[in-house]
């Protein structure tokens, strides 16, 4: 199982993914593709990606199951923690004081 999730890509990239993938809402994509497939449109995306960005979850072999990968703009971060990953969603509105260099 694979899902991607892409944010303010070309609507030809959309239409490219549709060939393999079943788009279920606007910019989500799901289906169920071998590795090699996989990692062909990971990287069309990252190609035609233009200003947006992406996410991509797939099956692994590894404690949680799946695997986290992202590319271009976006909002959310994947952090490793001890062989976890996790999002991380940062905050604008607190940001480290910025020093002053006299």
């Amino acid at each position: 199982m694979i899902v991607i999730v892409l944010e303010k890509v070309p609507t030809s990239l959309r239409g490219e993914l549709t060939r393999w993938l079943l788009e279920v809402h606007t910019g989500v994509f799901v289906g169920s593709i071998s590795a090699m497939v996989r990692e062909l449109l990971w990287k069309l995306i990252m190609e035609k990606l233009s200003e947006g960005g992406g996410i991509m979850i797939h099956n692994a072999a590894n404690e949680q199951g799946y695997s986290l990968r992202t590319c271009g703009n976006t909002a959310r971060q994947i952090v490793d923690f001890d062989g976890l990953a996790l999002v991380h969603c940062p905050n604008p509105k607190k940001q480290l004081p910025s020093s002053k260099v006299k």
